[in-house]
């Protein structure tokens, strides 16, 4: 089984990940899900691809960190953290949170709460790529 928590530059499957958070408790009521994937279009220009990159060690330490306090913080039975890096193209997949509790209230303030702080803290930096040419974005919430 796949680590619950990782970066990596291949696709991730959604069912897979599911299938893996509901593996770790028969007292999974609520299960929310969040991915995030690559637009088309952003600050008015066309984008056909983004590529991400990350301090590998530094992201996969913090990513884990942000799983243990979700668990805390929520009351959360599980938790599941992939982020793609590497370039992807428009349409495409990159990242998935997944958070298991007991009711559906805590998994999703979870979910929320984990995609917010993983934007603000794990050190992933997305360049975007368009025909004007490739401009680095600066992070926002």
């Amino acid at each position: 089984m796949k680590d619950a928590v990782r970066i990596q530059q291949q696709d991730f499957s959604q069912d897979e990940e599911i299938v893996a958070l509901r593996a770790s408790s028969k007292r999974m009521g609520g299960i929310a899900t969040f991915i995030g994937c690559a637009r088309d279009f952003s600050e008015g220009r066309e984008v056909t691809q983004i590529s991400f990159d990350a301090y590998g060690s530094m992201a996969v330490a913090e990513m884990k960190r942000l799983r243990d306090e979700a668990i805390a913080k929520f009351g959360l039975l599980d938790a599941r953290i992939v982020h793609r890096i590497g370039v992807v193209g428009a349409g495409d997949q990159i990242v998935f949170i997944a958070a298991g509790a007991e009711h559906r209230a805590p998994a999703l303030q979870a979910c929320q709460w984990l995609i917010d702080e993983l934007k603000q803290r794990v050190p992933i930096w997305k360049k975007e790529i368009t025909p004007q040419g490739d401009a680095w974005v600066t992070p926002h919430p």
